[in-house]
């Protein structure tokens, strides 16, 4: 039934865009990509049937979600637009409250209406990840890597896919994501500091990590 309703909907946006917003041809495919790749957010990410969570658990999913947002926050410096935004506003407010799936969904919007938009781009990536508790979808790294195309110099995108691909397990290559950002970083730029000490750490790591025998 989920699937019916969440492709009907996404016929219904399309038609609606074309027909009553009078969309030009040329938007016409940016929008269909847009609404397929939410369907496959919906496949990866949707679990209708999931019991709701405790309240303890929800308030530190909360936690993490706000600062998630100010983390991106800081470090969009490039021109994307956030602040103003709305569809960004309120998606930043949903992933505060730890609604990742609202929140990558609203995000979505501004990506509808500018697909150039690399700060919502990442939104949308960030959301699907905390959304899934951490794991790396397939349709989280389609949302990275636009954000990266959209705006290859905002630190945004190499920040948190080299955050998730360590969180994955995928050490190496989240350390190398992380030290070429750090490298091409300004000396006075506010992340960088703490983008030195999570290097030196995932270091430290897997450094540890190496030392322990294998049976």
């Amino acid at each position: 039934m989920g699937w019916a309703i969440a492709i009907v909907l996404a016929v219904l946006a399309l038609a609606a865009l074309i027909r009553l917003g009078r969309a030009p041809r040329a938007a016409w495919e940016a929008v269909a990509a847009a609404l397929v790749f939410g369907l496959a957010g919906f496949a990866f990410q949707a679990h209708p049937d999931q019991a709701g969570a405790p309240k303890a658990a929800a308030e530190d999913t909360g936690a993490s979600g706000a600062a998630m947002v100010a983390e991106r926050r800081q470090m969009n410096t490039t021109g994307g637009p956030t602040s103003g935004d709305r569809w960004m506003i309120p998606a930043d407010a949903l992933a505060r409250r730890g609604q990742f799936a609202d929140a990558a969904g609203m995000a979505l919007g501004a990506v509808e209406q500018n697909p150039n938009n690399a700060d919502a781009w990442l939104a949308v990536a960030n959301n699907l990840v905390a959304h899934a508790q951490g794991r790396l979808t397939p349709a989280a790294l389609y949302a990275y890597d636009r954000a990266r195309k959209a705006d290859p110099a905002h630190p945004g995108p190499p920040y948190f896919l080299g955050l998730a691909l360590a969180q994955n397990g995928l050490l190496s290559e989240g350390r190398t994501m992380w030290a070429d950002l750090l490298a091409r970083t300004p000396p006075d730029a506010p992340w960088r500091q703490d983008l030195a000490e999570r290097l030196a750490d995932l270091d430290q790591f897997i450094a540890r990590q190496a030392a322990i025998p294998i049976r």
